[in-house]
């Protein structure tokens, strides 16, 4: 199989030369990326890649921080990170990073060394695509308590700034899977279920509304309930839609972690 690459980094050179290295020494799929936590976000979601090469350059805390968000990217899948930097950069990371696991790799980028590591990697994948599921035989215990493990909430919004507010505000209590539109929470649908749905209220390509009709209709998902996020100036018209379609309810964005959790239990409460 051929692998996905994601390449960020502060050093925009290396960056770019290393993509262009990838793509016509190996014919890998590269897409490159800003080096800020708002667009690694984005381009963690919509490309899910086997490998991220981060290539550093001039770090400060910040820019550090900022690639912490691939941590949750990372975590439990066969992603793997490669940090391309100088001795000085290398420690600053590792003072600073929270990422689990990475590969350093120095400047100037030896390419056959790396060559060797992503031709291990693809192996590996293909091993393990075909033992994934033979390895794993599913049961599911009707009769245990959903008390008994987190809840899952589907979060649907096209900013990205508040996926990461609300997700990092529920991820202590609750397994959240942020899409950005209603077209990726439906294609999310067909493979899982989840407890609830965060659904916002005012998206460009297709409205939180006509999102929850779709759901409405379809009986695999009619049970799901429904909270939808809204800005304070499309108050009133929540409301006349809540009387409406009655969903379990709303919550006013920016929203305190306080008051988000609150309504998720009210909630969960009321379908117990």
């Amino acid at each position: 199989m051929k692998l996905q690459i994601l390449v960020t980094g502060q050093n925009r050179r290396v960056a770019t030369d290393l993509c262009e290295h990838l793509e016509s020494d190996r014919g890998y799929l590269t897409v490159k990326c800003n080096a800020n936590k708002v667009a690694l976000y984005d381009v963690l979601l919509a490309e899910v890649p086997n490998v991220i090469i981060v290539c550093l350059g001039n770090e400060t805390l910040d820019s550090i921080l900022s690639y912490n968000v691939m941590k949750d990217a990372v975590r439990g899948t066969n992603c793997t990170v490669i940090v391309v930097a100088n001795e000085e950069d290398e420690k600053y990371f590792k003072k600073h990073s929270v990422l689990e696991k990475v590969y350093f790799l120095s400047r100037p980028v030896p390419l056959l060394s790396l060559y060797e590591m992503l031709i291990r990697i693809e192996e590996q994948l293909e091993e393990n695509k075909e033992k994934r599921m033979s390895m794993f035989r599913e049961y599911e215990n009707e009769n245990a308590s959903k008390n008994d493990r987190r809840k899952s909430i589907l979060l649907v919004d096209d900013d990205t700034e508040q996926l990461v507010h609300i997700k990092e505000q529920l991820r202590e209590f609750y397994d959240v899977t942020p899409v950005k539109s209603g077209e990726m929470a439906f294609r999310y649908l067909s493979k899982h279920i989840p407890d609830l749905i965060l659904l916002d209220y005012m998206m460009p390509e297709e409205d939180g509304p006509s999102v929850f009709r779709r759901l409405r209709d379809d009986l695999r998902y009619v049970d799901i309930p429904v909270v939808f996020l809204t800005g304070m100036t499309e108050k009133n018209t929540v409301i006349r839609t809540l009387t409406e379609l009655k969903p379990q309810g709303y919550v006013i964005k920016p929203s305190k972690k306080s008051e988000l959790v609150g309504k998720i239990i009210d909630v969960f409460e009321q379908e117990d």
